[in-house]
């Protein structure tokens, strides 16, 4: 059976699912876009992935394509169509296809947004082996633009530090500016220290995380000492623990940093209790 996309109103296989090459989301990187996780045919943070898409069209001065009811709609009737239990729902908005290439933004009220989402299905996402074992991380220089509060479709590098991870044998890259760790090239980071969890505070230097969000809620609820502030990956190499969250690998052990060991080698404890907590309240509030 064909996978079901959505495009500008229409499911249609995924072999029919096309755009125009005069988009702008081809030609320009000009769009942005979300990833919601599902679990047990459930939406895991939908309202949340649903303020950051406005906040980043907003912040790009790109329309709405449809409201988050609609939004919410698209959503389910995709897992229903492609029986996605658990899995993913990409969703991605462009500033649409003018019809030719300009570096002008086009007129709104002529060429309308392009949205299209689609399925992926990945049984037993939540039970991840690497959960067990946890990430190694090396760390990069972080070369990307300066608006990484906005979620969009420019990932080139994140890809090339994938890359360069894989190469060197470990499973992510940490960026660093101005000598402190930025993110990871698809996450947030953190460190654990004398019991306290640090992570870089929200600017325009990385992605407002909906996991991030709601994980430091949850850290503070269970009475976790949280600090957001920068850190080096020297500070990182000498920490107890590390961990790194996003919507697909929700809390990820982090057991080494360009080659130190942190604690045992193992997943610490902080990690562990707080994936946990994420999955079993993040089910709860599921829709």
């Amino acid at each position: 059976m064909s996978r079901i996309v959505y495009v500008n109103g229409e499911y249609l296989p995924e072999e029919q699912a096309v755009v125009s090459v005069f988009d702008r989301g081809f030609l320009m990187a000009d769009g942005v876009y979300e990833v919601t996780s599902v679990l047990g045919g459930k939406l895991i943070d939908f309202a949340g992935h649903c303020a950051r898409l406005n906040r980043s069209l907003g912040e790009l001065d790109m329309a709405r394509p449809c409201s988050d009811e609609e939004l919410l709609a698209i959503h389910r009737e995709l897992v229903a169509r492609n029986g996605i239990v658990d899995g993913l729902v990409y969703l991605q908005v462009t500033r649409g296809n003018p019809g030719d290439r300009d570096f002008v933004f086009p007129d709104p009220d002529e060429t309308k947004p392009t949205l299209v989402l689609f399925t992926q299905s990945k049984p037993g996402l939540a039970e991840s082996p690497a959960a067990k074992t946890g990430w190694k991380v090396i760390s990069i220089d972080d070369i990307r633009w300066g608006r990484r509060d906005i979620k969009t479709t420019q990932l080139l590098y994140p890809s090339m530090g994938k890359m360069m991870a894989k190469k060197a044998g470990a499973d992510d890259a940490w960026l660093i500016e101005d000598g402190f760790v930025t993110e990871g090239t698809s996450n947030n980071a953190y460190i654990v220290k004398g019991g306290r969890i640090i992570t870089r505070a929200l600017s325009n230097d990385i992605l407002h995380g909906i996991t991030r969000a709601a994980v430091l809620r949850f850290a503070s609820e269970a009475q976790m000492q949280v600090e957001e502030r920068s850190f080096t990956i020297d500070e990182a190499k000498t920490a107890d623990e590390a961990f790194v969250t996003s919507a697909s690998a929700f809390v990820m052990p982090v057991v080494e940093v360009d080659g130190a060991a942190l604690g045992d080698g193992r997943p610490g404890p902080v990690a562990t209790r707080l994936r946990e907590i994420y999955l079993e309240e993040s089910l709860k509030a599921a829709v």
